[in-house]
């Protein structure tokens, strides 16, 4: 294991990555948990996109938002997962410079994919239910797809701005990642450079792509409450409102991580605590996206059930449902 320690500047072929808080002796046992749960999250999300692509019921505003999320999960997992499941395998601890500043950039791009997913989402919610006479006309194909797009868009290229960046810092102090992943913070603590302008625009693109969206969501289900408290449900706003309990608590999963995190200070000064939260958001949060969607939402127990019905048991089998 090739770890470097020097005093002066100087640069790095490759890293390496301590990984998770595990004793050596649970190294087996835990590789198996996380592959369960990797496995998990892909085949689950896999269902998910199966179910509205089969569904013609399903082919509508949230649940192509929903498509996305379930296709971002899966990457967003597959970025960090599989290396780390090689490392505990292999006991081998050693990432590529490449293929640690890749990893970095897939990330944080899937990372910021999921906010403004999650963000959209919330706005289709607020519209079908605080403006339900002009769903149809405000949560149009053309406006879908745009907002589809412009978080693919811009998440790539925010983080593209991080990756130029730290590609310009090439002296590090040490090559030694205290995470199961390339975390950009991490990263930043090992350059010997300066790193002022970095954390600068960390800040700045921190906000508009986690903040704001955040703060939009949160205004979004703030205006559907106040909605439902003045007005009496009719059933085309129970059943939008019946998808918010799906929503909400992905979004409480997601970004209560992330204020975990970056908001809460730790009270000891190891990155323990930072390797144990990223993998909620990183590996959990994707694993439970499915659970929630399908066993919270009628819809989608519906299109399930109707799946099995017409493809399995195209007869009825017998079956009562």
């Amino acid at each position: 294991m090739k770890i470097m320690r020097r005093d002066n500047e100087s640069t790095v072929s490759d890293f390496i990555l301590l990984g998770l808080p595990i004793q050596p002796e649970d190294q087996d046992m835990y590789s198996a948990l996380f592959l369960t749960m990797y496995l998990t999250t892909v085949l689950g999300n896999l269902l998910i996109i199966l179910l509205i692509r089969l569904d013609s019921h399903l082919h509508t505003p949230m649940y192509f938002f929903l498509i996305h999320l379930a296709f971002t999960d899966i990457s967003f997992s597959s970025v960090t997962a599989p290396k780390m499941l090689v490392n505990m395998l292999t006991h081998s601890q050693s990432i590529s410079y490449a293929a640690c500043i890749s990893q970095m950039y897939f990330f944080l791009s899937l990372a910021n994919v999921d906010s403004f997913l999650l963000t959209s989402m919330a706005y289709d919610r607020y519209v079908a239910i605080c403006h339900p006479l002009h769903y149809t006309t405000i949560m149009n194909q053309s406006l879908c797809v745009l907002l589809v797009v412009m978080s693919w868009a811009l998440s790539f290229a925010n983080s593209l701005v991080h990756t130029l960046l730290l590609a310009h810092l090439s002296h590090f102090r040490d090559n030694i990642i205290p995470h199961y992943f390339c975390d950009l913070s991490a990263l930043l603590k090992l350059s010997s450079s300066d790193t002022t302008i970095n954390e600068l625009v960390i800040l700045l693109l921190g906000t508009l792509a986690i903040t704001l969206p955040f703060i939009c969501i949160l205004v979004s289900y703030g205006c559907i409450g106040a909605t439902i408290l003045r007005t009496p449900l009719v059933k085309g706003i129970y059943k939008a409102l019946s998808t918010c309990g799906s929503n909400l608590s992905v979004v409480c999963l997601y970004y209560g991580a992330i204020i975990g995190l970056y908001l809460v200070p730790s009270s000891n000064k190891t990155n323990d605590k930072d390797a144990i939260v990223a993998v909620m958001y990183n590996v959990v949060t994707p694993m439970l996206n499915p659970f929630i969607y399908s066993l919270r939402n009628h819809d989608m127990k519906g299109a399930m059930r109707n799946i099995l019905i017409s493809r399995v048991c195209p007869q009825g089998c017998g079956l009562v449902w």
